[in-house]
Order: structure tokens, then sequence, then C-alpha cells
């Protein structure tokens, strides 16, 4: 729909603005979908916004229905249609839907649709209420940012009598044998008892079946269940182990032998389970190697559709297994796309951080909204409740209460034991896939825990000290779903580096996430003669973490870290983050880092014991690997086979303190040769020299 009118409410102007008689002429042309801060008028604007917005009446024939659909209002929303009030609005990923069809009938020439948008600051950001994620509270975007507005589109649509207005798919089995599909329905029928067949249709590589059913109806809405089987069913695989087969899936309602409605979705036949923290699709035993994604732009209803498939792309380029949807739910075009291209997705509600007792209701009611919108994704391989259910930081640029208060990890809390519960139980309508309660929540005595978020390196100690805190508590180890370090972004024109050395150090850190307190420990700005200098440096120390941590971690395969995730990805806006991509997407060092260190054969050099091993992730050995050592005119060899999906240890070499270059090379008919460099930075496994 295009030809919005917008105005910021004020006085009784939110009373009388639905009117269809009211007089916009003064109001400012919005873009919807889109987010009101994208126009110059609200660009400081926390709301409420009135929308207005004139279309032309369309015949509406005998027997049908008609339906207005607001598929995104960030975050609450009230709607009117020629001035008839039609219902609210909570929650800022989930579809609206209104029945209009006594209004289509009215025999108006134009409706008026008016809907008052209010997406408010929260009170008090460590008891939030609004179910926003990172959108509200967080460290890797602006915080003066707002979202709000009609951010995805607004649709009409008709129906016969019976409408079918959701349609489900989870896939309960996907053996070699068999395939089942568990399709959830929700049909609307304005009258009771109502005798309807249902019919379905699944096409794609190597699948063509159709079924049908009869179903009486009761007046309103029905939840039906409908099982569709598929023999040898083609199965999708990430896309390190097989191809991505998809099914289509539509679903039609057919009323007195003519079609009333119809649904269809893209969807496939895998299995997921968690064992622990290993991850099995299909019966396979995975390694995950992945990374965290925060929103892909602050203004995300506005983002270019190809930029995000393109994210996905360059995903699974850096050979990750798995992208986290951290704190919040993306555009459609990254599902897809992620179901194309074979990579797995940790979908969070979005919840961050700390929330009063007036979430609890709509985080659980939106769970379920999550698994009915999202459900028939393959990547879609876990869902997870909440991220650190820990009051956040109090101010911007500070960190999380959990890094200055550890008691506040393990004694229980209103959030981790009353709000989580009953996430985690609405999440589990989902029973094809594992749920995650929250994450970053320790094991102690009294809570198993779940996964871990440990930033040696930035927020504690020394980025070499991971590998011997994972050896003395193994059961932090288990899946690091968190670590890096912040590093300065190559499109930095926001800093204005010909400031150097004096920038605007306040602004930096309270509007583009700079945290200079953990700088200063480990590249300090002021040992740095230019902009340029630092900026490597802190790239250069960022890369040097991930390719140590990452290799810590790998030496750990099944034993007992079922995989990890880096933080973060890419950014959202202009700011001095953990991402290894740019908001530019220009990338950081570390890009090349994390790439080099998910490579699907690794051989490996632990710095700090000179212990040499090989990482297979492949399903097949490597059969007369030759394994070469060098520094400098020094050179170790080794050779062997190396069993398929498997950890292999080498053997030992001596590295003297200092060393400045080393390289791991392994050679192999079937991958070739396969480098691995490593710098002052890891070999020294701590502080960078002053300068360097």
């Amino acid at each position: 729909m295009t030809g919005w009118l917008a105005r910021e409410a004020e006085g009784d102007l939110h009373q009388r603005f639905v009117d269809p008689g009211f007089d916009d002429s003064g109001w400012e042309p919005v873009t919807v979908p889109g987010h009101w801060r994208s126009t110059p008028a609200f660009a400081a604007s926390d709301g409420p916004v009135l929308y207005r917005h004139r279309f032309p009446a369309s015949p509406l024939p005998e027997g049908r229905r008609r339906f207005l659909t607001l598929e995104g209002v960030f975050y609450y929303g009230d709607v009117w249609l020629d001035g008839g009030y039609l219902g609210a609005t909570e929650g800022y990923f989930a579809p609206h839907t209104f029945e209009i069809t006594d209004a289509a009938r009215s025999g108006v020439a134009e409706h008026v649709l008016a809907v008052e948008v209010a997406c408010p600051r929260e009170g008090d950001p460590r008891a939030k209420r609004m179910v926003t994620g990172v959108f509200s509270h967080w460290d890797g975007l602006d915080p003066d940012w707002n979202p709000g507005g009609l951010w995805r589109p607004v649709r009409l649509a008709d129906s016969g009598p019976v409408r079918l207005c959701g349609l489900r798919a989870l896939c309960v089995e996907a053996t070699e044998d068999r395939g089942r599909l568990q399709l959830g329905l929700t049909v609307d029928a304005p009258a009771g008892p109502a005798p309807v067949r249902l019919r379905a249709h699944l096409a794609g590589p190597g699948v063509d079946v159709e079924a049908e059913k009869d179903q009486t109806l009761a007046a309103g809405v029905n939840q039906l269940s409908w099982t569709v089987e598929v023999d040898r069913p083609p199965r999708w695989w990430p896309w390190r182990y097989g191809p991505q087969p998809l099914v289509d899936v539509e679903v039609a309602v057919e009323v007195d032998g003519a079609e009333s409605d119809r649904a269809a979705l893209r969807t496939a036949f895998r299995e997921v389970r968690r064992d622990g923290w290993r991850f099995h699709v299909n019966g396979e035993r995975i390694f995950v190697m992945g990374s965290n994604q925060g929103p892909a732009a602050m203004a995300l209803g506005e983002a270019d559709p190809a930029g995000l498939a393109a994210d996905v792309g360059r995903a699974v380029e850096a050979n990750l297994d798995m992208v986290r949807i951290h704190g919040h739910v993306t555009r459609p075009e990254v599902y897809a796309a992620a179901d194309e291209a074979g990579l797995l997705l940790w979908q969070d509600l979005p919840l961050q951080w700390g929330y009063g007792r007036g979430a609890r209701r709509p985080a659980a009611v939106q769970a379920r909204e999550l698994v009915e919108r999202l459900g028939h994704h393959p990547s879609v391989v876990v869902w997870c409740g909440h991220n650190e259910p820990y009051p956040g930081p109090a101010a911007s640029g500070s960190p999380p209460e959990k890094w200055r208060n550890r008691a506040a990890l393990l004694l229980p809390s209103w959030n981790k034991d009353v709000l989580d519960r009953s996430v985690a139980r609405a999440l589990r309508s989902d029973p094809t896939r594992p749920v995650v309660s929250h994450s970053g929540v320790p094991p102690g005595a009294v809570r198993e825990g779940t996964d871990s978020h440990l930033y040696f390196g930035w927020y504690l100690g020394e980025m070499g000290d991971l590998a011997a805190v994972l050896r003395r508590w193994p059961r932090l180890a288990r899946f690091v779903s968190e670590f890096g370090a912040q590093a300065v972004p190559e499109a930095a024109e926001f800093m204005e580096p010909a400031r150097w050395p004096d920038l605007d150090w306040a602004h930096l850190m309270a509007r583009h996430n700079l945290q200079p307190q953990h700088f200063a420990r480990f590249v300090p700005p002021d040992e740095y003669a230019t902009f340029d200098d630092w900026r490597a440096a802190t790239q250069a120390y960022q890369a040097a973490l991930i390719q140590l941590q990452v290799e810590d971690l790998r030496r750990l395969r099944f034993r007992p870290t079922g995989g990890f995730l880096q933080f973060c990805f890419a950014d959202g806006h202009p700011g001095v983050t953990w991402s290894v991509l740019d908001h530019e997407r220009r990338p950081k060092a570390g890009l090349a880092a994390l790439a080099a260190a998910c490579r699907s054969v690794l051989p490996m050099l632990d710095p700090r014991t000179g212990h040499v091993h090989v990482a297979n992730e492949l399903r097949r050995p490597l059969a007369g690997a030759e394994i070469e050592v060098g520094h400098g005119p020094r050179r170790w060899a080794f050779g062997g086979d190396v069993a398929a999906d498997s950890l292999a240890y080498v053997g030992r070499v001596d590295v003297p303190a200092g060393a400045a270059a080393v390289q791991v090379v392994l050679r192999q008919p079937d991958v070739g040769e396969v480098v691995n460099r490593y710098g002052p930075l890891v070999l020294s496994a701590g502080r960078p020299a002053a300068g360097s």
C-alpha cells in the first residue's frame, strides 16, 4: 500500500484522527513498510505516531470474505477502518489480521485505515515489558534508536466462506525410508457445523504427493492436525554434509466442491536433536561452528532483501555451520536464504537481559507465535527463550551486571525461574526441535546451566586464558555461544579519524558501542601514532583472539564441546563492536581468521604447549596425510591417517618463546594443501607489545 500519511500524537488527536472525514492534508508522507524515524519529521520521535491511509473500495461478491493483515506493527497498535475500531495489537514480528467483510459491503467508495502505533521507551531497562529484545536494550545498536512503525507490509486478502487462516508444518520424521509432515491448520468457519474437504499437495525433488480428508468444522476458529507421509523423502542437510532439497506444501479447503481458501509454505524433510550439547541432523553428529547475528540493519524493515540474503551467503563462505539470530526475529528473506543455503539457525525469542513481571504473558504468547511463524523452516534447529536473563548495563558503554556481580549468575531470579520457564513451555509446543530456556546461564550447585558466554581477552583475563579455564571447569565448555573482542571497523568515518588522537570518546561510547576501558587494557590508543595504526592493531588483536579461541574449542571437540558461536558476524549500524563485518559489509581482519579457523580440515598448533592436532569434519578419512610444522629454518614432519569426523593428535613441537611466525601445513590428495599460519599475537597468547 502506498499513500500513507502520519503525524505524531498530541492532545486529543488520537481520538479525532480515526474519523473518515478528518482533514489530514497537512500530514507528513511516510513509507510503509518502514520505521517512522526514517521520515525527517519524526527522526527524533519516540511516538506514538498516527498513520492514515485512504484506498478505493472494491466490490466483494456474495459469499466472499475480506481480511486486513498488518504483517508487522512495532510494537503496540490500535487499528480503525472507516471510523470503526478493529482491535489492538502487541508484538512486532507476528502478523495481525482483522475481518473487514462488513466494511467492504458498506457501499463506501473509499476506505480510510487509521492506525496508532506506539513503541515507548522502557521506563526501567532492567525491568522491561515489551518483547523487543535487542531493539530496546543492547550494546550492539545505537541506544537512541526507536524502531517504531508499520515496519512490515499491510495487505488485503479475500477468501470464500471458510478461511484457512493459519498453516504450520513440522517435520516429525525424516528417515531414509519415510518422511512425515505434521500440518497444523487454523480454519475459520462463520457457522457450523460446516462439512469441508481439505486437500494437500507436496511437491519437490522426488516428491509429488496429494492427500485429502473430510472434516466437519464447528462455528468459529478450528485447530486441526493432519499428518502427511512420504516414502523415501529427499532429506535436507547442512551445507557441509549434503544437499538442501525443499518441498512446497499447498493446502486448500473446499466447501460444496469449490475452493474456499488456500495457503502455502516451503519446508523440508530433516530431523534435528540435541544430545546434551551435541547437535545431530538426520542422525549425523555435527560439531557446530558459527556466529551470532543481531539485526542486519537498525531500520530492519527497510533493509535490502538481496543484502539480507547475501549475509547468509557470507556466513557460508566463512565456513560457518550455524548463525544465531541473536535477541530478535529477522526478516523472512533471511530464513528462506538459510533454507536454500543449508545454514543452521539458532532462533532467539526477543528477550534480552532483565524484564519485569508484566512481560510474562506477552512473552509466552509471542513464543507460541514464533513457533507458528517459523516452524516450517528446516534451517531453524533450536529455539532459545531468553538471552542472558540478568540485569543489563545501567548505562551505555558499561558491561552488563553479570560481569560485575557474578553471584547474579547462580542465584534464582524471577527472570530465570519464572519468566523463562513459561517461555520454554510455550516453545515446546514444537516437539521437533530442542529448546534452550535461556542462554548464558552457567552451571552451579543447584542448576544444570546452559551454554557459556566467555569473553576472555575482553571482559575477563587474557585471550590465552580460555583453554586453562575450560580444562578446570569442563562443564563451561559444553557449548560456548559467545566470545570475542571489539575492533574498529574499516568504514569508520563516523569516528572522525582526522581528530586523532582527540576523538569524541564519550560520544563513541554512548552512541557507537565503543568500550574504551577494555581497549585501554589490550590495544591502548595512546600507544599508536595514527588512527589507521590503532585500527589495524584492534583488528589484529580481534583476529588473533578468534583464531586462538576457536582452535582451543576445536581441540575440545566433543570432549566435551559440542560447538561454538563467535560474537558476532555483521553490524547493523556504524559501531565499534565485536563484529567481523562492519555496517557497510567491509571485512575486518577477524573475518579471514574466523573463516580459516572454521575450515572442515584444519591442522592446529597450541602455542602454549606445542601440541599439534588435526580436526577433520569430513565424513571420510584422510589417508596418508602429511603434516609439516615450520618455524624459520626449523621443520618438524609427521604422517599418518586421519579418521573421518575426528580430532587427531599428531605430536609435539618446541616453538621458542618470542617466535614471530609459525605455519602448520597438511598435505593429502583428497584435500590438497591446507596451511594454518600463526602470527606473534597468537604465539604470545596474550597482550600485544606496544606499537605492534
